[in-house]
């Protein structure tokens, strides 16, 4: 390895630490939708692989409601808002599918908004949260189709150095592994909120890059590589929108 990669090698590590530290910092906020959008779901049920039948009924006094499905690839979501939670402290859902049915129950006080619980069919139960290895699955789902993308624009655009890959490589895992965590952590699992929280982080993400891409990169005039950082991030964000409406988040 040549002076100059050793040079570039020392910036980029140095770099890390600050890029890490921001993207800690977006990672930390919460994912809100707008004052100005529709009102986010009170309590959404995650089901993995819900048959088609499958109903979930709130079980309140002398009200009844069914939730409201989305389902998307193997996930369902069976909403409620909240003019549909009746009852105060306690929830109690039948659940029937497939000629069958049974009760579970919600008993943990609920927050306002985006309340999520899994429910597993094969035992019955309601636990708080989602389901284990979801977010290292989806996250890891998104990383990888987002790197075959901006290095596709990136190979196009006649970038060949190897120290030019190992920045690529480098930044990208470093913002848009950070922008897809704070994707799945909090917030909505509704894609129409989720696309606000894509474009606000897609921002920070665009900005980062327009920084780190030409002060670490020297293969080609920084002219080059700024178009490069606008055309991948507009296609990542366009692919995002998309990934978002037929993958869970």
């Amino acid at each position: 390895m040549n002076k100059e990669s050793k040079n570039c090698l020392l910036k980029i590590k140095r770099c890390l630490y600050v890029m890490i530290l921001s993207m800690a910092m977006l990672s930390s906020l919460p994912v809100t939708a707008s004052a100005n959008s529709a009102e986010p779901p009170s309590l959404v049920i995650l089901v993995k692989n819900p048959p088609d039948d499958l109903a979930i009924v709130m079980v309140s006094n002398e009200h009844q409601t069914e939730a409201s499905v989305r389902r998307v690839a193997w996930e369902g979501y069976y909403v409620y808002r909240s003019r549909d939670m009746q009852a105060d402290g306690q929830y109690r859902f039948k659940v029937a599918t497939k000629g069958e049915s049974f009760e579970c129950a919600i008993d943990s006080p609920l927050q306002d908004y985006n309340n999520v619980f899994t429910l597993d069919l094969a035992q019955e139960e309601l636990t708080p949260g989602k389901y284990p290895f979801r977010q290292a699955i989806l996250v890891s789902i998104r990383l990888l189709l987002t790197l075959i993308i901006e290095g596709v624009v990136f190979w196009l655009l006649g970038f060949r150095q190897r120290i030019s890959w190992l920045v690529f490589l480098t930044i990208n895992l470093v913002t848009q592994g950070a922008l897809n965590l704070w994707l799945n952590n909090g917030g909505s699992l509704i894609p129409s909120y989720l696309l606000i929280a894509l474009i606000f982080g897609e921002f920070f993400v665009f900005v980062a890059e327009l920084i780190a891409f030409p002060y670490f990169i020297k293969e080609h005039k920084k002219s080059r590589i700024m178009i490069y950082v606008i055309i991948a991030n507009l296609l990542s964000l366009i692919a995002g929108g998309y990934i978002i409406s037929v993958l869970p988040v």
